[in-house]
């Protein structure tokens, strides 16, 4: 199976879950308060439905246009505006006649499921499988420092030992923690063997966005292929588990983020690919997948594994979760940029977040985050997304009075023609990076 097939099946699955479950947030709560709930789809049912079946008073259904999902409420004002619905009467099972603070449970549902899921599946990962964290002694030759980072007196070969004075656990975070994160100063060691506490910019995030460094760590492993992936490009030219790669293209390979450099660097073409296997060197050539631009050869992980008790796990869950949110949160704010807003991404981006073969823990760990990037996605307060109609609710419990149909109706108009022009926008910028590679 292709690697563009198993990431489009992984997403549809993803997505399918937490459609579910976020439409579930609010149908339970609609059925505790006793509102009536007329439908309940995973995906849109635009003019017909793939399949639909009516249990007591309400249609369940799957739709066949796969952008999201619905519960249609009795006399609510949603995306089905349904005019006609809230032209009569208000009746006692209709969402507008219950109080304004079930309302606003019923529509902070979703949103705290996709929270509460987020954390269960991080915790639930944690129990099974631990955590693979890297230390200093699974990377003894330290990290590979880019240009602009070397001026700030970084060097390659250095070792991080501590991030604002704190010891670091994992080294492979560094890149992440001075992107989205405060950092003032980090401790090194160098290759020569010297320690260092290196002061950095308060506004370093900001230095790595506006230049474009977004890597200025890379670790140093070595380049022996340990993992050759079934039906990959890398299988049908021959490369074997054991190789070790000394170049690319002509190019002298020293560390394995060398040798992803050279298929880059090369992207879409054949490469020349010399490996030593058994003392002996073996010419291979190869051309990457399209879609991912892969061969589909991997090196031996080289981690620590930290397990976890139940308990431990559920509160490492929650806490890793929490880290997760505020790091998406931070990094929001570049969206608003001229740079950041041609990096928006839609389904093609989504579905680059799962691997190209099928792996549980990395599948459970995406959709953790993509369960995560939902509810805060959700919860802003722009009309026809819950966190929309939750700033109307406010409004109402705030100053007691409620805004008249007229205007929700034309809000909620506002808000769908907007989210429409965001996914078509962003689905655009997926489509304009693959044709043209930027």
């Amino acid at each position: 199976m292709s690697p563009f097939a198993v990431k489009a099946i992984q997403l549809l699955l993803s997505l399918s879950i937490l459609i579910v479950l976020h439409e579930l947030g609010h149908f339970i709560p609609a059925k505790i308060f006793k509102t009536r709930v007329e439908k309940f789809f995973l995906f849109f049912d635009v003019k017909f439905a793939l399949f639909k079946k009516q249990i007591g008073e309400t249609v369940y259904g799957i739709g066949w246009l796969p952008l999201g999902g619905y519960v249609k409420i009795s006399g609510m004002i949603d995306e089905s505006m349904d005019k006609e619905q809230m032209a009569q009467p208000p009746q006692p099972w209709e969402f507008r006649s219950k109080p304004a603070w079930q309302r606003l449970i019923i529509m902070l549902g979703g949103v705290t499921v996709n929270i509460i899921v987020g954390f269960l599946i991080y915790a639930m990962i944690l129990f099974f499988y631990g955590r693979n964290i890297t230390t200093n002694d699974d990377l003894p030759e330290g990290f590979a420092v880019a240009e602009s980072f070397k001026a700030y007196g970084f060097e390659d070969g250095d070792q991080i030992l501590q991030v604002n004075g704190s010891a670091f656990e994992d080294v492979t975070d560094i890149n992440k923690f001075l992107f989205m994160r405060d950092v003032n100063t980090v401790t090194v060691k160098h290759a020569s063997g010297t320690t260092e506490t290196i002061s950095l910019p308060k506004d370093i995030g900001d230095i790595m966005f506006d230049t474009e460094v977004h890597r200025p760590f890379t670790e140093r492993r070595m380049p022996v292929i340990d993992t050759v992936i079934a039906d990959f490009p890398a299988e049908k030219a021959g490369f074997e588990k054991g190789d070790i790669i000394t170049s690319v293209n002509g190019k002298t390979v020293t560390y394995w983020h060398d040798f992803q450099q050279g298929i880059v660097d090369n992207a879409g073409k054949e490469s020349t690919i010399v490996v030593s296997r058994n003392g002996e060197l073996k010419t291979l050539m190869v051309t990457p997948t399209e879609e991912t631009n892969q061969i589909g050869v991997n090196i031996a992980p080289n981690t620590t594994n930290i397990s976890y008790t139940f308990g431990e796990s559920l509160t490492g869950g929650i806490g890793y979760g929490i880290e997760v949110l505020k790091d998406y949160v931070t990094q929001f704010k570049y969206v608003f940029t001229s740079k950041g807003i041609t990096q928006v991404g839609g389904f093609g981006a989504i579905g680059g977040l799962f691997p190209d073969a099928w792996h549980w823990p990395s599948f459970w760990q995406t959709t953790a985050l993509i369960s995560i990037i939902l509810a805060f996605m959700n919860i802003l307060p722009i009309p026809a997304l819950d966190g929309g109609h939750v700033m109307f609710l406010l409004y109402e419990m705030v100053t007691g009075r409620k805004p008249n149909d007229k205007f929700m109706e034309y809000a909620q108009m506002f808000g769908f023609f907007l989210l429409i022009a965001l996914v078509l926008f962003a689905n655009g910028n997926d489509i304009y990076r693959w044709l043209f590679g930027s």
